[in-house]
């Protein structure tokens, strides 16, 4: 339920601004994203922490954008030792080494095309699912792409955003 308050919400809401901003950092890379969110602080319930994730997301400049997908590794290679990724990415995990080949090139391609790592929701996507996104998004724009990559942060934010306050709870039992 994300329409009233929570322990976890009312830890975060008290939580020192420096424990904040590193606990947002990990949720979003882009610092102007995670500064939007402490300065609305405290929030009355997790769908309004979910709103101004929402709005910060939207105001994201070029350079945040880039900041932020600084932070996410390509599809098919987590940061090793990082839980999140390794948990968002898990559809990849029983993909054929013919796919996983297929996604490294398209990933390459996609970056030489971009300049940055190919973003998507990777939650719940098996690695057809993401083969087939970045196929399709390879031939966008680079003002499409940014609008599908702004879109697909701003679910990857949500989701970890509900995280964070599951998690902060977890912290304070």
């Amino acid at each position: 339920m994300t329409s009233h308050s929570t322990p976890g919400l009312a830890r975060f809401n008290t939580l020192q601004d420096s424990a904040a901003r590193a606990a947002l950092h990990e949720v979003c890379a882009s610092s102007a994203w995670g500064s939007s969110l402490l300065a609305r602080r405290p929030y009355a319930t997790v769908e309004a922490l979910l709103l101004a994730g929402d709005a910060a997301t939207a105001a994201l400049t070029t350079e945040d954008l880039a900041e932020a997908m600084a932070g996410h590794p390509p599809i098919g290679r987590p940061k090793p030792g990082d839980p999140t990724s390794s948990r968002e990415q898990r559809g990849m995990a029983g993909a054929s080494d013919e796919l996983k080949a297929e996604i490294l090139d398209l990933n390459l391609a996609y970056q030489e095309r971009f300049g940055h790592v190919f973003l998507i929701c990777a939650t719940g996507a098996t690695g057809e699912q993401m083969r087939d996104a970045m196929r399709a998004r390879i031939g966008n724009t680079p003002e499409q792409e940014r609008g599908h990559v702004r879109t697909e942060l701003g679910k990857i934010n949500r989701i970890r955003l509900t995280g964070l306050v599951a998690a902060v709870a977890e912290e304070g039992e």
